[in-house]
């Protein structure tokens, strides 16, 4: 039987810790004379408390070495505890929230989908608005070590083939998680400090430029207006995308960068691939505009650029309503959704380097059918695809089609149409944030779904987010003989 008391204490300490940052939107409201500050207090008290009794209890259960069902069981129950508490100050706030809606809200910000269900954001109070923003930097870099520390270790849909860069941690988790997530973090903050600098220097109010720094560098997309970044056009959208595109980046690659190895960075096939679709879409997408829709160049190109890398990072931000563009600019966007940045950045998605691998083993298979006696191996990045790699990122693509379409139809029965039902799905599955169509679409959101398919949403949200495989495997039957 799994022994729960390792996976219940770090869950504890998570949960406390992110009750002791709810302190920090009460000062923000409490210094703005808004009487909301007693919501993140009552909120804070409790998270804390629970957390903390809930580590306590746990304690004595302490191990230098956690199972491999112990750490999926971690994995899956942080990102279901942390948005469960993360909501209550949507319920106790000015929002009012139901459950489904504060739990939804809260799942969309961990998960850095960037999804939402409320309106009338410029009302809200700042400490609200600064809680969401924090939930999805804190959802970042959650992603980042998870994708680094955990995945590899999990051999989780072909995370394994990074193992060698996300270092030798199996039977010592915890303790290098939090060694490599010290250096991230360095990183991390950095990042968003120059990214917060930027948005001022370019007019941005001080407490928007925190909050879109937060929801930038964590690819998140939760924005303080019910526009979203189309208040903010013009040179901030440049900003935007380029602190979109390093936020992309594989986080490992600058720890390199700082080390004084610039190498890695030039040669991962990762980076060069995401660089080359985002620019192409770009790119296509410019003239497209200027040819069909009489736009000017620079406007085109501008808006092209902003929401192609919000689409493709899984940011969510929006600028524009890009459907206006015609329906070819709906299937670029609703495809490129599908691709994802780099693996070990705050990107969500089905990530390049699995479609990186699947071409390389479709080639190599070619090459098998034209020379039936030679001997041709799927290559990524200079190095052979191992056997393993290969069936487990299939088996991700597989699943991942499966998962959307399965998904879609349940989103459909529940009386959406097929445009809301499809890009619903996809959303949620791959993080992205807005949808399609008049509802969901980029100038629109949530709210107006039954609570069903917000839920049916949620989940999509946390299987997506996990790489579905880590979710999946604790609904089969050997997982738990194995233990």
């Amino acid at each position: 039987m799994i022994d729960p008391r390792p996976v219940g204490y770090v869950i504890g300490l998570l949960v406390a810790a992110l009750g002791l940052t709810m302190f920090v939107p009460m000062f923000v409201d409490l210094a703005a004379g808004n009487p909301h500050w007693a919501t993140f207090l009552e909120s804070g008290v409790v998270t804390t408390l629970t957390g903390g009794l809930i580590a306590l209890a746990c304690s004595n259960g302490l191990a230098d070495r956690i199972s491999i069902q112990q750490t999926f069981l971690l994995t899956t129950g942080v990102w279901v505890m942390l948005p469960v508490f993360g909501a209550i100050p949507f319920v106790l706030g000015a929002t009012e929230a139901s459950v489904t809606d504060a739990i939804f809200e809260s799942m969309s910000g961990l998960t850095t989908t960037g999804s939402t269900v409320f309106t009338g954001l410029e009302k809200l109070p700042r400490g609200l608005l600064l809680w969401r923003s924090m939930l999805q930097w804190f959802g970042g870099i959650g992603v980042i070590v998870m994708a680094m520390v955990f995945l590899p270790e999990l051999r989780v849909g072909g995370m394994q083939v990074f193992r060698s860069e996300a270092f030798d941690t199996m039977g010592k988790i915890l303790p290098r998680a939090a060694e490599i997530a010290a250096q991230i973090s360095w990183i991390y903050v950095a990042l968003t400090f120059v990214c917060f600098l930027g948005y001022l220097g370019l007019g941005m109010p001080s407490f928007e430029a925190i909050n879109h720094a937060l929801t930038t560098l964590s690819t998140g997309g939760f924005s303080t207006s019910d526009q979203s970044f189309a208040v903010f056009q013009g040179a901030p959208e440049y900003l935007a995308s380029v602190f979109m595109i390093l936020a992309s980046l594989p986080f490992v690659r600058y720890i390199q960068l700082i080390a004084g190895t610039a190498k890695p960075m030039w040669r991962d096939s990762q980076i060069r691939g995401f660089l080359a679709i985002v620019v192409t879409v770009a790119v296509g997408l410019s003239f497209f505009q200027v040819l069909m829709l009489d736009r000017g160049i620079e406007e085109s190109f501008r808006e092209a650029l902003f929401n192609a890398t919000s689409v493709m990072s899984g940011t969510g931000y929006a600028s524009v309503d890009y459907q206006l563009w015609g329906t070819f600019s709906m299937v670029v966007f609703f495809l490129i959704g599908l691709i994802g940045g780099c693996a070990g950045s705050t990107c969500c998605s089905v990530k390049i380097f699995r479609y990186q691998i699947l071409i390389s083993a479709i080639v190599a298979q070619i090459r098998r059918i034209h020379s039936p006696h030679g001997i041709f191996t799927p290559r990524y990045d200079g190095r052979p695809v191992t056997e393993d790699v290969l069936n487990s990122v299939m088996a991700f693509l597989v699943l991942f089609v499966v998962s959307l379409g399965g998904l879609s139809v349940l989103l459909a029965m529940t009386g959406l149409d097929f445009v809301t039902s499809l890009s619903g799905a996809a959303t949620a599955i791959a993080n992205i944030g807005p949808g399609l169509g008049p509802i969901i679409g980029p100038v629109g959101n949530f709210a107006p779904l039954n609570d069903v398919a917000k839920w049916l949403l949620v989940g999509g949200m946390l299987i997506g987010r996990l790489e579905l495989m880590a979710v999946y495997v604790l609904f089969t039957s050997f997982f738990w003989r194995t233990a």
